[in-house]
Formats: structure tokens, sequence, C-alpha cells
């Protein structure tokens, strides 16, 4: 009897309910099936020049008869709003694969690229493993990987007090697109593992403090930024 009610005392001060609901109220999360919905990037106008914000980029895709749904910055970028690394763009490469080293977080080994095929087909893999990917109508380089083949980076600590707005993107299993931004200032591994939460197997860090969502069903409508590349998903206007 006393052992039965010392595990009934250690049940009732365990958490009822799982983690899942406590991660998901620091992050905005959006879903897409790219084989149903329109998943694109988007750098420069037909001038040439960056779209820069995603208030921009609405007004842009509204003046060409499409609604924006959702979007978020697709990359990290430099000087004249140039991608880092590799962009594909409507079948169209371009900025070209970057395989050197340097420092900062997009050289934060293994880094990797998001991509979508002609079969609107999503994916995520390490920069190496790219070029065996084929018919690739859209794709972003970027870094580090968050998660890989189901196991956290392995520069992660759980530990860390490396702290930022951050977002990503990765794909489940099913071939869903899945995009998360932090509310509050998380680490990687915090939000690495939220990715695994999620049901995704790999995913690709984005970018840091910069980071911007637009996603009115949900009530989050950041219209502001200065980025490189970004990633939307549309529908035909109403």
């Amino acid at each position: 009897m006393v052992v039965a009610a010392l595990l009934l005392l250690l049940n009732a001060c365990e958490p009822t309910t799982s983690s899942k609901p406590a991660a998901a109220a620091r992050f905005l999360t959006y879903t897409a099936d790219p084989g149903r919905q329109t998943v694109a990037m988007y750098w420069q106008d037909e001038a040439g020049q960056p779209l820069r914000s995603l208030g921009r980029l609405r007004t842009w895709l509204q003046d060409r008869g499409q609604q924006l749904v959702f979007a978020c910055n697709g990359g990290m970028y430099k000087a004249g709003n140039m991608p880092v690394g590799l962009l594909v763009e409507a079948g169209r490469v371009r900025t070209p694969l970057d395989t050197g080293s340097g420092p900062g977080n997009f050289y934060l080994r293994p880094n990797g690229v998001f991509y979508l095929t002609a079969q609107r087909r999503a994916g995520v893999c390490a920069t190496p493993d790219f070029s065996r990917v084929r018919q690739v109508q859209y794709a972003t380089q970027s870094g580090p990987l968050l998660v890989l083949e189901g196991q956290l980076h392995p520069a992660f600590r759980k530990q860390s007090g490396n702290r930022h707005i951050r977002n990503g993107v990765g794909v489940r299993p099913d071939g869903r697109v899945v995009w998360v931004m932090s509310r509050q200032k998380v680490t990687f591994y915090e939000l690495a593992q939220y990715f695994r939460q999620l049901g995704c197997r790999n995913a690709l860090y984005l970018d840091g403090f910069v980071s911007r969502t637009y996603l009115p069903a949900q009530g989050w409508q950041q219209t502001d930024g200065d980025f490189g590349v970004m990633m939307a998903v549309t529908e035909p206007g109403k």
C-alpha cells in the first residue's frame, strides 16, 4: 500500500500533458502540401531589383493575381540582398552552390539545401548530397542543418546560452513542408528539437534575429524585412 501510494504521488507530480503544447506556444508553425499548394521562392522583380520585404512581395504577387497565404525569409544574404549559396528559382540557377568553408552559421557543417522538384516533391539534404537531386525547380542553401535523418546537428548543446529569434524549414516523411519561426529567443537545440517533435526527419536553419513571417490565418502579419530570397505559399487571388 505504501508503494502504491508513493507511485500515485509521483504520478501526480508528473505533467498531465505532453511538452508539445508548451513548445507550440513558443513557435509559429505553418505546414504546406507542395503537391496541392503552390510553393515557390522569390528574389527579384522583372527589373532585376530585389523584392526585399514580405510586404513588397505581397503587393508584387497581388499585382500578378496571386494571394499570399504564407511567406518568410528563405536563407542568408549579403550586400545587395545577394543570396549566400545556392538559389534555384523556377528551374534557373540564380546563384551557385557554395561548397567552401568560412565563419558563421552558414558554414557550420553539415549545412544543406531545401529544394522542390518539378514533380513538386520537397526535400532537405546535406550540401554534398544535392548533386544527386534531379529536376530541381526551387532551392535555397543555408546552414546549419538542424536535423538530418532524424538526428540533431552534433554541434548543438541543450544547455547553450546562444539564444535568438530563429526560423527554419523541414520536411516530414509524408512530403509536407513545415516552416517554424520562434516567437521568442531560442537556442539551435530547442528549434531543432521542435522540428523533430513535429515529425521532420530533416530540417534546415534559415536565419536568426532578422527572420520574419507573414501568416495572416494565425494573426501574424509581419511585412517588413530586408531579405535576399523569400519563400512563399500562394493561391489564386479573389
